[in-house]
């Protein structure tokens, strides 16, 4: 059994899972960002603590957003949580006094899909997650891939706009500054003033007519097409899988998103497109099956070999 959590900017979400798959325990808790890093942190490790003491655990896996070191199990850079340089394997191995998988939210996810959801029986695809960040993950063969460094798949800092909107990462016009869940809410409430509504509230006016909310949507949709795109022409998936925040949108959201690949991949045909079949348990979920490969690793590796020997001659090895 493991237990796992993916940390968001918006809730950090939690399992235990058994060996055979199955969940004991879902939820979520709050992240509340605004009270500070350690604050967040803090509840992290609470978080995982209760957990650990309700479930008989053997790992934990631990799913992040941003710039991770996935070597050192380092949060490198996670603008929505003011996390930089937190060595939160290190600090959650020992709040539970047990290995801790780490990984980047969203190659767990594909993980996760590869293994649970929309990706089975797909030798290629490029699972993306759309939510207040645009990120991706290509993932051959059920394995997601990485760089050396841990950071590839940060789609949505794809410039599209050139000269448009500043981003959060210092450039501007990114695909985030447009197609992002935050983005699409933060127009709106530039073009009329009004607070508090969601991508998907967006999404819905669109739907009913609303020309403004219509323009908003549509330009997200065109924007998330151009970084498909290159993505695409890059990697070229067999498959697209989308999940994230905004794919609760309704299976509406996806209509014009063929279209519009086909008008900007005129040599090659557009792979198709579909929701992501975990929506967004699929971070969490990914970091559970981390948890429980670290564990199938360490049962299975080789131990250091214990040499005995009557004298220590010249070539032997001491005795232990």
């Amino acid at each position: 059994m493991v237990i796992a959590l993916a940390v968001g900017g918006t809730q950090i979400k939690g399992v235990a899972m058994a060996a055979d798959g199955s969940l004991l325990y879902s939820g979520h808790r709050r992240t509340q960002a605004d009270r500070g890093p350690d604050a967040v942190l803090e509840t992290v490790l609470d978080y995982a603590g209760e957990l650990s003491r309700h479930y008989w655990a053997s790992a934990a896996g631990i799913a992040m957003p941003g710039l991770v070191g996935e070597a050192t199990g380092t949060s490198v850079f996670a603008a929505q949580l003011g996390w930089r340089q937190v060595p939160v394997r290190r600090w959650l191995a020992e709040e539970l006094e047990m290995p801790v998988a780490f990984g980047h939210e969203v190659r767990a996810g594909g993980l996760a899909e590869a293994r649970l959801g929309a990706g089975r029986s797909c030798r290629s695809f490029l699972f993306v997650a759309v939510g207040n960040g645009v990120t991706a993950s290509m993932v051959v063969d059920g394995r997601p891939t990485s760089d050396a460094g841990g950071f590839a798949g940060e789609l949505g800092h794809l410039v599209i706009r050139p000269g448009g909107d500043p981003c959060s990462c210092g450039g501007a016009g990114c695909l985030e500054t447009v197609a992002s869940t935050a983005a699409i809410a933060r127009r709106y409430r530039l073009a009329t003033g009004e607070e508090n509504l969601t991508a998907k509230e967006v999404r819905s006016r669109a739907g009913t007519g609303d020309p403004i909310a219509a323009g908003i949507w549509r330009e997200a949709i065109e924007a998330l097409a151009d970084g498909l795109s290159s993505a695409i022409s890059l990697v070229g998936p067999e498959r697209i899988v989308v999940g994230g925040a905004l794919a609760k949108a309704g299976r509406s959201y996806f209509d014009p998103l063929p279209a519009e690949l086909s008008k900007r991949l005129a040599f090659r045909e557009a792979p198709r497109i579909v929701p992501s079949g975990l929506g967004q348990q699929a971070a969490v979920l990914g970091a559970a099956l981390l948890a429980q490969q670290l564990h199938l690793a360490r049962q299975t590796a080789p131990r250091p070999r214990r040499w005995t020997s009557l004298s220590s001659g010249p070539g032997r090895p001491a005795a232990r």
